[in-house]
């Protein structure tokens, strides 16, 4: 993970009680497939999905916020646990207030992951901007932290990590398995 200021990024992650996730290209390699039958159909990485799990083990929430609508991501979402879902968001800058008051979450307690340009409106009105590996350079210059996975493949489970520890969290969660 590349972040610009260790500290303080420590701090910030720490504080986190919302992670907020961009869809195509944060828990999918930004792919889109069709089926003969005009079905969408994502792909999710089932490490992602554990990490998800475990930040709501330990109290912290997440959400999604994305320009599109599928089924397969409401399936996703209810597998996971994930209640609060905003999809079809054109403007992902003006929904974060409507978060706020339903979450209770403050904007310097929440961190946004994302990849492509829709996504900046977030990164400078919450605690933590977070670009997946592979995002567009411009997210990445603008994130507070880079992940060393790219989308799709284990760039939020890295970030769901990483929240656990800065809490000091992590050991607790790899008990139950070790």
């Amino acid at each position: 993970m590349n972040n610009k200021d260790g500290p303080v990024i420590q701090s910030r992650l720490q504080s986190i009680r919302l992670l907020l996730l961009d869809v195509d290209g944060v828990l999918t390699d930004g792919s889109i497939a069709y089926t003969e039958s005009q079905t969408e159909t994502k792909v999710f990485h089932v490490r992602d999905g554990l990490g998800i799990k475990m930040l709501h083990q330990n109290g912290v929430q997440t959400g999604i916020v994305t320009g599109r609508a599928s089924s397969a991501l409401l399936r996703r979402c209810w597998e996971l646990g994930i209640r609060r879902v905003y999809d079809n968001i054109e403007d992902k800058g003006k929904i974060l207030e409507t978060i706020i008051g339903e979450t209770g979450c403050e904007a310097s307690e929440i961190a946004f992951m994302g990849d492509d340009l829709p996504d900046l409106p977030f990164f400078n009105k919450v605690a933590l901007g977070i670009a997946v590996a592979d995002a567009h350079e411009q997210v990445r210059e603008q994130a507070d932290i880079v992940t060393r996975q790219t989308g799709g493949h284990g760039a939020v489970r890295e970030i769901c990590e990483q929240i656990l520890k800065s809490k000091g969290l992590w050991q607790k969660q790899l008990a139950q398995w070790i």
